[in-house]
């Protein structure tokens, strides 16, 4: 038997049928709408500031002038919505890329309407791109562009970059051999030797190598934490209760911290205590790589200085993976989830094979 409903509750039932349908009658949709973090006092501010005193009416007044403009204005404030509301919440080195794939997308297609883009339009983008990376990593943000603006119910095309062929893309192959990297790290200066031996023996990203800190070796480990994927890792420092090379090398820094008298938290640091940042890596190293080159040309090496002008700090990753005998080591202590990414893109040096006889 069917409980009976008291006054109240029959009350708010017949007000619940009563705005369902009216709001049927006027072609009204309910739709739930994320804010991110501080928007709405921002929203209250604004509606303050003109006169506004539901948020539904300035909603819907945005909606309509929106909606009144025409496409070539609605694709510029699609771009700026997606570089004010999605970017920020990408990683660093991400929303930097992203930053840059926008400026040159827009060059390309800012006056164009947004259901304008064809399939064909992005093939003709792609091929006559001289940056032939640039175009694939510039048509990925273009494709999720649209998806969200599907999303946001700006258009309902399909997304014109599926199915668009990528230019194909061969991964960097230059190994640093003993010979370069030796004659390198004897032209380096201190810090940038400190550098090296630290992104060689940890395995990381030279953005991850220059924000390692002090307080990040605990308990026998060094924990990181990568810039571009968040993945965390925790580096062993001691090997058979022996302290290893990692270990010696963060016994070294934290020593000299202590002898310089450093205050900023950063292990790698100049003689005088400032931590090395991005630009001071790449001047000293192109001071390093520049002074060993010269030197390969004294001795009329010429095939030397040229594998030591290619030399970039990032290869320095490439060459633990490759100098690491065990795959699942190396694909772990990058910090990658698929060992095939490791095998193929950042382990440069053949495989090992056995002779006839």
């Amino acid at each position: 038997m069917a409980e009976k409903k008291t006054g109240a509750a029959k009350h708010s039932a017949d007000y619940r049928g009563r705005k369902k349908a009216e709001a049927e009658r006027f072609g009204i949709e309910t739709l739930p709408v994320e804010m991110a973090s501080g928007t709405r006092a921002g929203m209250a501010e604004a509606m303050k500031a003109h006169g506004y005193t539901q948020l539904q009416e300035l909603l819907q007044n945005l909606h309509r002038s929106f909606l009144a403009c025409d496409r070539e204005e609605q694709a510029r404030r699609l771009n700026t919505r997606y570089e004010r509301d999605v970017i920020p919440a990408k990683m660093p080195r991400t929303q930097k890329d992203n930053l840059l794939s926008l400026k040159q997308l827009r060059a390309a297609f800012s006056e164009a309407p947004i259901d304008a883009i064809t399939p064909q339009v992005l093939a003709q983008y792609r091929d006559k791109r001289s940056g032939k990376v640039r175009a694939n990593r510039e048509i990925a943000l273009l494709s999720h562009i649209y998806n969200m603006a599907r999303e946001w119910g700006i258009t309902e095309k399909e997304n014109p970059a599926a199915g668009v062929r990528k230019n194909k893309e061969r991964p960097r192959d230059f190994y640093a051999g003993p010979e370069v990297w030796n004659v390198v790290y004897g032209c380096a200066v201190p810090e940038l030797r400190e550098a090296m031996d630290l992104a060689y023996l940890t395995g990381q990203r030279p953005a991850d190598v220059l924000s390692m800190r002090a307080a990040d070796c605990i308990e026998g480990y060094l924990q990181v934490s990568q810039g571009k994927t968040a993945k965390k890792l925790r580096i062993e420092l001691n090997t058979d209760n022996r302290a290893n090379q990692l270990g010696l090398l963060i016994e070294h820094l934290m020593t000299q911290r202590k002898e310089r008298g450093i205050r900023n938290p950063f292990l790698i640091t100049t003689e005088d205590g400032r931590n090395v940042t991005a630009s001071m890596l790449r001047l000293r190293f192109d001071d390093a790589r520049k002074a060993a080159a010269a030197r390969a040309l004294e001795n009329q090496d010429r095939v030397l200085a040229e594998k030591i002008q290619q030399f970039q700090f990032r290869d320095i990753r490439p060459k633990a993976a490759s100098e690491i005998g065990d795959l699942t080591h190396a694909s772990r202590l990058l910090g990658h989830t698929d060992k095939r990414i490791t095998d193929t893109v950042y382990r440069r040096l053949g495989e090992v094979v056995k002779p006839t006889r």
